[in-house]
């Protein structure tokens, strides 16, 4: 039987070599994530052979929510474990976060078996690194603008180094309280643990970062993490909206600065959030990588 605990730092190096066998494009394929979100819906990890497993135990309506395990070796394997798992609390198997190609690998190994339902707003927004970087063409016309009228304001981009790492948390901590009345929810919590659990581990994580300041102040935060092979995710984009166009220029800075090697930029999801929807639509993604709620019958 599959025995779940809490995740730590010490979990990284067998967690990242699972993750490098499966090479999956979704965020929550990020030990960084999975380190920094774990106090969002009760995440505990543990591993069974080859394979890391996620799951989620704060879900709403109490049913263990796995996240696809990520790992080498028999999948039908590792599933029927999961399976019992949850059989075991007295519920049937839920997976999230399964994209298409994964549902086609459980059709061939379950046919018939289960139920999977497009969950639009965990989808990740997939971009071309070198749209991100270039902003070529008709379509990048208005980031263009955007562009513009930020290289107007004198500022100043750097990488983030342990000496800005106070100062990014005051930053975020900020930006975050000037935009909701109650920060002691729940989930305010949670992104307040996972912005802190991102700097105190930062090198140890293996993140990089890029800020703007303005007038020697930070205007801007973003920081990301090599995801798969060819993808690079951005976990954090903090901006001053006061200064027109900064969230355009932090984005290509970051890019062009750090993610050369890559092909994709994974930009994660929009959990449903209007603006933020319109947001990462306005950067032209390549492509959505859909993601599927997936329970067994």
């Amino acid at each position: 039987m599959l025995e779940f605990r809490p995740i730590t730092l010490a979990d990284k190096e067998k967690a990242n070599k699972a993750l490098a066998e499966s090479n999956f494009m979704g965020c929550e394929y990020s030990f960084a994530n999975n380190l920094a979100w774990c106090r969002l819906a009760d995440s505990r990890i543990c591993f069974y052979k080859d394979f890391y497993i996620v799951c989620s135990f704060g879900s709403e309506d109490g049913i263990p929510t796995f996240i696809l395990s990520s790992g080498k070796g028999d999948y039908k394997d590792v599933i029927t474990e999961m399976e019992g798992f949850s059989n075991s609390m007295g519920h049937p198997l839920r997976i999230c976060g399964v994209t298409e190609h994964s549902i086609a690998m459980l059709n061939q190994l379950y046919p018939d078996s289960f139920t999977a339902e497009l969950d639009r707003d965990s989808s990740d927004y997939i971009y071309l690194r070198s749209d991100l970087a270039e902003m070529k063409g008709k379509k990048f016309h208005q980031k263009r603008n955007h562009l513009a009228k930020f290289n107007r304001i004198e500022s100043e981009f750097s990488l983030i180094t342990e000496k800005d790492f106070d100062d990014c948390i005051s930053f975020i901590v900020s930006d975050y309280n000037n935009k909701y009345d109650d920060n002691t929810t729940h989930s305010a919590i949670a992104e307040q643990y996972a912005v802190n659990t991102y700097f105190n581990n930062f090198t140890e994580l293996g993140l990089q970062g890029g800020i703007i300041r303005i007038g020697g102040k930070i205007a801007a935060v973003t920081i990301g993490e090599r995801l798969n092979s060819n993808t690079f995710c951005v976990h954090i984009e903090k901006a001053d909206r006061s200064y027109d166009g900064i969230y355009t220029g932090i984005c290509n800075s970051f890019v062009k600065a750090c993610t050369e090697n890559y092909t994709y930029i994974n930009r994660e999801e929009d959990l449903g959030i209007e603006g933020l929807r319109k947001s990462k639509l306005s950067y032209n993604p390549v492509f959505l990588l859909n993601k599927y709620i997936v329970n067994f019958k």
